[in-house]
């Protein structure tokens, strides 16, 4: 979820960079050695991806570094949503662009026990995350739904059924002479009111 946007938890820290505490809990896991694992590297350029192939290579090397060693498979984008809806990536890149500004868009498309099989690439079905989020949807006052969309973001940072990488920053290059023109936050371009000087 974009941290511009309201609903936004500002107070859950970053995850903290360790490979000894990974290594240590792939221990405590059952895995002391490592084990071995399949990484999908995003086939298409997303304005919060543009390269998935290096990125694959990227987070490739940082899991070979507490021992996971991940081989990178790519797949045609329809062949890779068609997999991924099955739950056959162990690990994927995934991302996401809002069309509404509603929380929601974020939170319960991506990650609700209704949208596994669909949207939810993840799979990840937790019935506390999903009684905050189906709650907040049904409350019309924003301020409470806030509330309930911070919490259910404690939620998905305690049992991180994903890891959030990058949120997209996008330019609009124009003219001096272009006035009135304001960027859609929903990627749409539009010229109401937009006139040359």
């Amino acid at each position: 979820m974009p941290p511009t946007l309201w609903g936004y938890n500002t107070k859950t820290p970053g995850y903290e960079y360790s490979p000894d505490k990974a290594r240590a809990l792939l221990a405590k896991a059952g895995f002391p050695n490592g084990f071995e694992t399949q990484l999908w590297a995003l086939p298409v350029q997303r304005p919060y991806n543009p390269n998935g192939q290096q990125s694959a290579e990227m987070i490739q090397a940082d899991l070979a570094k507490v021992g996971i060693k991940a081989s990178i498979v790519k797949y045609e984008w329809a062949e890779y949503l068609k997999r991924a809806k099955d739950g056959e990536s162990a690990i994927g890149m995934f991302g996401w662009n809002g069309d509404n500004g509603d929380p929601d868009n974020f939170l319960a498309t991506l990650l609700s026990c209704a949208a596994v099989g669909g949207s939810n690439y993840a799979q990840w079905c937790d019935k506390e995350y999903d009684a905050l989020v189906v709650k907040a949807k049904r409350t019309s006052n924003q301020a409470e739904r806030a509330k309930l969309y911070e919490k259910a973001q404690e939620v998905f940072h305690r049992e991180a059924p994903w890891v959030p990488m990058a949120h997209s920053v996008v330019y609009q290059p124009m003219l001096k002479t272009v006035q009135g023109y304001r960027m859609s936050p929903f990627g749409a371009v539009q010229f109401f009111g937009v006139s040359l000087k």
